[in-house]
């Protein structure tokens, strides 16, 4: 770790702990040159899987893009933004877990309408009439009918 002081390499740890709310490591470090103290944050940066979309492009996994999509769906719904964070932090979950380099969009697609089926259902029904391209209000009654359906079991 450089120095940025004196820009010197040579530094050592006098202290370090975990901050859990964003599980990072504080670290307090000295240069052994100038004997300044600085401190540091480290993060682990953990790679998410490239997305294959339909038309078999790839992208790099955009957590904005994902909020986004969930944000839509929920406008001027009841539901709070940590119940919103909570979903997209499961999804993400999901998508480090499988351990795959790439994942399709339809994954995806799948795990924000399971996320949103228990969050709001008119929301997930917003977002699957887009999602699956419903093509009548036929298709919406057999979605709700799924729903219900679903809710009768519970």
């Amino acid at each position: 770790m450089y120095c940025p002081f004196c820009n010197a390499n040579d530094t050592k740890v006098t202290d370090s702990r975990l901050i859990r709310e964003t599980n990072q490591v504080r670290r307090r470090r000295e240069c052994l040159l100038c004997k300044e103290r600085f401190t540091t944050y480290e993060l682990a940066e953990l790679a998410l899987p490239s997305i294959i979309k339909r038309d078999n492009r790839r992208d790099a996994f955009n957590q904005e893009k994902l909020r986004a999509g969930i944000l839509r769906a929920l406008q001027k719904r009841p539901v709070g933004l940590e119940q919103i964070e909570t979903a997209i932090s499961h999804i993400i979950h999901k998508a480090r877990a499988s351990g795959e380099r790439e994942i399709s969009s339809t994954q995806i697609g799948e795990w924000v309408m399971e996320e949103l089926r228990n969050l709001d259902q008119v929301a997930f029904v917003r977002f699957a009439s887009v999602y699956r391209s419903f093509k009548d209000i036929h298709e919406f009654r057999e979605e709700i009918s799924r729903l219900e359906y679903d809710n009768t079991r519970k």
